[in-house]
């Protein structure tokens, strides 16, 4: 007898994500001014041959035609951030109508195919000229480190909040902020390319004030209905034994991957291990009277970003902490500071991914249980969740792509599992829709459902995207991955 599919609950949101950056081009378009992503990509070897997102996959231009190939493939959301220099190219003063048109265009076309918009305000495009702005005399440089940007990002998010709330109903602040704070200003790997470990932390403060005051704005635009969340990239750490410096190692990393933004976010607080961890680093005096209040704006929804779980030990001679280790990139710069003499990173078991990343959709499940029981009254969304694997046309011009299929009925799955298990979960984000620029990775990797050509823009649907159509349609995952 066959088993039935697994099914997921009504009004399930089954969508696709993107970021400004990664899609649009149109660099200098309209108005818009360098962000530190064009910045940094234009400094040499900073990515990988040199790529920059000048043109990226031209969704600027091709916004009309990739929403028909959203409708198409049967998306019921659509995840995208937008881009903060093309609204507001300095990061301060008014809005640039024509970069607001863009948007209100899109929510339109969107809205007309029966899409539900899902906006993100910040991707990583921070406008350049609030990275060289130093408000407090900073020599080391501004950008949100500052405690001013965080100002800036709030007057940024009432702007686009008062164009599109009337017709924008689901907003996440900010996207995956400890890549912008430890990527972006403790290893170097992420624009701006800093290496500071206090600048990290500082930054991470900053971050998380901005998605308060940003929150508050947004109220402040938005008619009742409106939802207001955030999406974070929460590591599934796990001790690689359960041995009392393991264990340690692996409240380090929770620490700086995961309690310094929930903390904030969902108590008002900054755990004292934290603190004390980083305590040589900084006495943690930039957290002014009643910011963390503000951070604990509340929250409609949480999104959690997933990929892959992260495996830990203390500190060993042959393997130190560093993003070499972790899966962050190469650099000489660790993105954990105050973990960084104490905790050794460690491959987790399994196959992998194109970016050397392990398939494991049973962290997805725990993290999604985690956060449950910590926020029980907050829905959840998995916001991006994908994998990227070299893709390539077949003699039949179609692009077969068996591994992404299976990674995402494991994951899938795991997210059914976590809702038969308790979790208020109410979609689900592919990452990506598009073939894009990948950051440090330049075009090198490829996360999308639909194949991009990059020398002519060629848009072709990968069989992942026609596997995925099928369970938006039904809201149904067979129980058993069968290959095609």
């Amino acid at each position: 007898m066959a088993r039935e599919n697994l099914r997921f609950p009504p009004g399930f949101l089954w969508g696709a994500a993107t970021a400004a950056y990664q899609i649009e081009g149109a660099a200098r378009d309209d108005g818009r001014t360098p962000s530190i992503w064009d910045t940094f990509s234009h400094t040499p070897g900073k990515v990988l041959g040199g790529d920059t997102g000048d043109v990226a996959v031209d969704h600027y231009h091709r916004w009309r035609d990739d929403v028909r190939l959203m409708a198409g493939l049967g998306l019921t959301s659509y995840r995208f951030s937008v881009s903060w220099p093309r609204v507001q190219p300095t990061g301060r003063g008014p809005a640039v109508q024509r970069g607001l048109d863009f948007y209100r265009r899109l929510v339109d076309e969107l809205l007309a195919h029966g899409i539900q918009p899902m906006v993100t305000l910040y991707h990583w495009d921070l406008p350049q000229e609030l990275e060289d702005a130093f408000p407090s005399g900073s020599a080391a440089g501004g950008g949100w480190p500052e405690r001013d940007t965080a100002y800036r990002f709030a007057e940024y998010a009432g702007i686009v909040g008062e164009a599109l709330g009337d017709r924008v109903e689901m907003w996440s602040t900010l996207n995956e902020p400890w890549c912008s704070a430890f990527l972006g200003y403790g290893s170097g790997v992420h624009a701006p390319g800093r290496t500071d470990p206090v600048a990290a932390l500082r930054a991470a403060h900053h971050l998380n004030l901005a998605h308060g005051l940003g929150a508050q704005a947004l109220r402040e635009q938005l008619p009742a209905r409106a939802r207001i969340g955030v999406s974070l990239n929460p590591s599934a750490v796990r001790p690689l034994t359960a041995s009392a410096g393991d264990l340690d190692a692996r409240r380090r990393i929770d620490a700086l991957a995961n309690r310094v933004f929930t903390g904030p976010m969902l108590r008002g607080t900054y755990d004292d291990d934290l603190i004390a961890d980083t305590a040589r680093l900084t006495d943690w005096s930039f957290v002014q009277d009643d910011d963390l209040r503000i951070t604990r704006h509340p929250l409609d929804f949480l999104g959690i970003n997933y990929y892959a779980p992260a495996v830990v030990s203390a500190a060993t001679e042959d393997a130190a902490a560093g993003p070499r280790k972790d899966g962050h990139g190469a650099s000489e710069h660790s993105p954990w500071p105050g973990a960084d003499e104490h905790v050794s990173f460690h491959r987790a078991p399994g196959e992998l991914t194109a970016m050397d990343w392990p398939v494991d959709p049973t962290g997805l499940t725990d993290l999604l249980l985690e956060y449950t029981a910590q926020a029980p009254e907050v829905p959840l969304y998995v916001t991006e969740n994908g994998a990227a694997y070299d893709d390539k046309p077949g003699e039949d011009g179609q692009v077969h792509d068996p591994d992404r299929v299976r990674y995402l009925h494991s994951h899938i799955a795991a997210v059914h599992h976590a809702i038969l298990a308790g979790a208020d979960v109410r979609g689900y984000f592919l990452w990506s829709l598009l073939d894009n620029f990948e950051w440090a990775y330049g075009y090198s990797k490829r996360f999308g459902a639909v194949h991009v050509d990059y020398e002519t823009q060629a848009r072709t649907p990968k069989s992942s995207a026609h596997w995925y159509a099928k369970v938006a349609a039904s809201g149904e995952l067979p129980r058993e991955y069968v290959a095609d």
